[in-house]
Formats: structure tokens, sequence, C-alpha cells
């Protein structure tokens, strides 16, 4: 049975589901399958629906590849003329990588459009669903909206601030180490923790890490899944001094694998060449007005993720650590979400490292709150992921 009968008969076999939901849910698994391709561009599925089957199905497969709404019509089984479609995502009404969807769906005689979810992108803003009703077309708003958004969270952080959404991700045992009082960290989660790790830096447009790390472990920080063609992230490193090694990893692989160092407006100019003639690409951070003579040797993070927003459309940040660079992160209010692998194991040991270092806070109405934790098992480990509900220093 192919792929659209099978669509059909699961439609036949939910008579009670709302037949809207129903089809929106399968637009949501077609949209899902973008994921990690599409960025910074949203994740969105299209289903067109005719005399209650499925005659056509398309997702957005690439930035820069046609989008869902002209894919599924693309791929319909019959003329789609009075047919629905059912998209995840607002369609586009201006010019940019591809035509306008709403001038397909109009051009393919499509007599109704069922979306979850406007697009905040201020080309689009409603603007797609004032184009389709002056064509004549009825237009359904908000089915399956929070699931909708959901799928296009970077999406929406992004095109609404200009900056990547920032996820701050360690593993770590149950009592809070992330290494032994040796160092030792390899490994302290299990297989299955680790390959949703890899599928996270797919996932996400960039992977970041100080300058400790990549001495301690000298990491590749690539996306390996096996049987899955896979796409790297941006590498990143904050490296105020230019200490990363030309023999590291990183260094060796920057001409096939983007690499990013990102130093202070203070580090070596021949530190800074030899890596740029490596291959790697240098953020040398700025000096602002306001910032202290002391500051000058560290790397302005705010201006970084800034600089990745804007310059070179990074959607997404995970930061891996280390224990330092999560603190400043935290400590300037730049997370937004947590990702906590948690490992059934006891290290122990006082110097043994936690995950977050720095100074801390003195008390505890001054913690980093956070808010809609979803637990989800990996093997024998439990990943916790949060969104950061105020930032350090914040009120009670």
């Amino acid at each position: 049975m192919g792929e659209l009968e099978q669509a059909n008969a699961t439609s036949e076999d939910t008579q009670g589901a709302n037949e809207h939901e129903r089809y929106m849910a399968r637009a949501l698994k077609l949209a899902a399958r973008g994921a990690g391709w599409t960025n910074p561009n949203p994740q969105v599925g299209a289903v067109i629906v005719k005399d209650g089957r499925i005659i056509g199905e398309g997702w957005h497969t690439a930035y820069g590849k046609l989008h869902a709404e002209r894919e599924a019509l693309a791929h319909c089984t019959e003329d789609p003329r009075g047919a629905t479609i059912y998209v995840t995502l607002e369609p586009c009404c201006h010019w940019g990588k591809t035509p306008p969807c709403t001038e397909a769906i109009i051009e393919a005689g499509i007599a109704r459009v069922v979306v979850g979810a406007p697009d905040p992108n201020p080309l689009v803003a409603g603007k797609g669903f004032e184009v389709l009703r002056e064509a004549g077309i009825e237009v359904i708003e908000d089915v399956l909206l929070d699931e909708c958004r959901a799928i296009n969270e970077v999406f929406f952080h992004y095109i609404q601030t200009g900056l990547p959404l920032v996820i701050a991700k360690y593993a770590m045992t149950l009592d809070g180490k992330i290494a032994t009082r040796t160092g030792a960290s390899r490994w302290i989660t299990s297989e299955a923790a680790r390959a949703k790790v890899h599928e996270d830096r797919h996932r996400y447009a960039a992977i970041m890490v100080g300058i400790g790390t990549v001495l301690a472990d000298d990491p590749e920080l690539t996306s390996r899944i096996p049987n899955k063609e896979t796409k790297n992230p941006l590498r990143v490193v904050v490296d105020s001094s230019a200490r990363t090694p030309l023999t590291s990893k990183l260094v060796q692989t920057a001409h096939e694998i983007p690499t990013m160092i990102a130093v202070a407006a203070q580090a070596p100019q021949k530190r800074i060449t030899a890596l740029e003639e490596a291959g790697c690409e240098m953020f040398v951070s700025p000096v602002c007005e306001t910032m202290q003579s002391t500051e000058h040797d560290r790397v302005d993070l705010p201006a970084l993720l800034a600089y990745l927003g804007k310059e070179k459309s990074i959607d997404s940040v995970i930061v891996e650590g280390g224990a330092t660079l999560l603190w400043s992160f935290f400590s300037r209010g730049l997370v937004d979400r947590v990702q906590a692998y948690i490992a059934p194991k006891i290290f122990g040991g006082a110097a043994a490292k936690p995950p977050v270092a720095g100074i801390g806070v003195e008390l505890p109405s001054q913690a980093v709150r956070l808010k809609n934790t979803v637990v989800v098992q990996l093997g024998k480990d439990f990943l916790l992921e949060s969104e950061v509900d105020g930032n350090v220093y914040g009120d009670c």
C-alpha cells in the first residue's frame, strides 16, 4: 500500500476525530520531516483533500526549495480544483527564494484553505489570508494552533527578535556532576541520550562551546546519525585569547565544516591570522563605549548572538558548555531553553565539576526560573527540557 493510500486508510479509521484536526495532524507530521533542513525558514506541511480523500501532500524540504503548498500541488494525483488544502502555517504572499504560495493556491482553483498558525513574518502577518479571501477562497484559521506554533518555536523567535533561540544543554549525573574529580567525562549518558544530542545538532543551526571544552575534550561538534543524512551545525568557539589549537579537530576540519572562533578585541593578531588561514571564520568582539577596560579581554556575547542572527542567518544555537560559558549566558539573561540530560549515576567529590559554574547567585530568590518542563526517558537516562521563565537576579 502506498503512502497516500495508507494516509487515506488512517483517515477512514478515525471517523470520530474532527476532520480539520485530523488532516492538520497529518500536515504536522509532514512538516516535521523538514527539521534541520529548512533553517532559517519554518517547517511547514500541507495536505490537499478532495471528496474526503487525500490527493496531494508535501512539505518544505529545504531552505530555498519549494514551499509545502507548491510541493503538495505538484504531487496531486488528480485535479485539485475545488479541493481543500490544509497547511500548518499561513501561506506566503511575497516573492522570496520562491514565488508566493497564495498565487499557486489561487491558480490551482483551491476552494478552501485551513491553516494552523498565522505567520509572524512582517512580509506575511495576515496578508496571506487577505489575498486568499479577496480571491473568493474560504479561509479557516487556528486549527491545532498550539501544535503548529510549537513546531516552529525557533522560527517564531527568530523572526520576531532577529536573534537565535539559545538552548543551554548539558549532561550530568544524578548528583549534578559533568565530570569526575580527575576531569573524565566520557561517557556520562547512554547511547540513546547521545543519539538525541546528534539529532538536535542536525535540527539547530549552530553549536557553541568555550575554549575550555576545546582544550579538554578536542570535540568534533558534528551531527552523526547512522544511516541518515544529516546537516552539520555552524561550530562556534568562544575563545577570548584565540588559544584554539591549530591541531584541534575543529580547526583541522574547518575547510569542510563551517567553524567560527569568537575572540576578544585584545586577542593576538598573529593567532587570529593563523586561525583564519586554517579555514576558520573569526568574530572579533567589538569594544563598546559602555564597556569597562577590564571587559576588553572578553567576548561580548550579546554582540556575538546579534551577529549570528543578522549576518549569518543563524536562527538557533545550542550552547554545550563548559560550565563557565553556560553561567555567562545565564547571568546575562541570554538563555531561552534548557536541556538537562541526567544519568542515574553518582560521581561524588567536591572537586568534580557542576554543569554551571561562575559566581552564581546569592539568594534562592535570584535563581533562573524555568517553566513548562517536559521529561523524556532515553534508555536509562532522562532529558528534562524547560523554558526559561525569568532571568537571573529577577524578582521571586
